[in-house]
């Protein structure tokens, strides 16, 4: 879906290889400084379809979080329920009428230099899918995490289909659980809000 990197130009963005023993960690911790201080709903989109191996990584990792079942991030494209060009309008639209005024991480799949193949980058703004292939789709996302799944060039649709399932699964995997390990760190944070809540109410009393 994405086929060209579409990375916010500042320095809000980190990209790390799949395989770093720091990933998870420091991708979590990176993302936690970009979230809002007031209460929000929390809303993944995972953009990309089954039928193509390369572009797979969005409704993989969607599915994957999902089994994990956390408590304050809504999912959205999954394997049997993806998101791609031709309901991506239409899956947008209803999000923002399911959610007020939501904060969207926005997944996808993109193809890169060959250097930056298995890279995982996250950044500030939305994604722009489909701009690589002249395709008007919306924006998608305050912030985003993409995955270089293989090398950019002519035929991308050809190179997306012929990418290997297994490091975009691994990629998948990795999404994942940093986005499970922001939702067990707000459900800390949640937790201490309402320990605060509780101790005021004893002042008072």
């Amino acid at each position: 879906m994405n086929i060209k990197k579409q990375l916010n130009h500042n320095n809000d963005n980190l990209r790390l290889h799949y395989k770093d023993p720091l990933l998870r960690e420091s991708i979590c911790n990176k993302i936690m400084t970009w979230l809002p201080q007031s209460p929000c709903e929390y809303v993944v989109v995972c953009i990309g379809t089954d039928r193509s191996t390369g572009d797979s990584l969005g409704p993989l990792t969607g599915s994957i979080l999902s089994e994990l079942k956390p408590k304050h991030i809504n999912i959205h494209g999954t394997l049997h329920e993806p998101i791609h060009a031709q309901n991506l309008r239409e899956k947008t639209d209803f999000i923002k009428r399911m959610y007020r005024n939501p904060f969207i991480i926005a997944i996808d799949a993109c193809l890169g230099r060959g250097k930056s193949v298995g890279q995982i980058i996250t950044g500030v703004g939305p994604l722009e899918p489909g701009a690589a292939l002249n395709k008007k789709l919306p924006s998608v996302g305050n912030i985003h995490i993409t995955g270089v799944v293989n090398i950019s060039g002519f035929m991308e649709y050809s190179i997306l289909q012929n990418t290997r399932l297994s490091i975009v699964l691994d990629m998948a995997k990795n999404i994942a659980y940093i986005l499970q390990m922001i939702n067990q760190k707000l459900t800390y944070n949640n937790s201490r809000s309402t320990v605060s809540l509780s101790e005021i109410k004893q002042q008072r009393i």
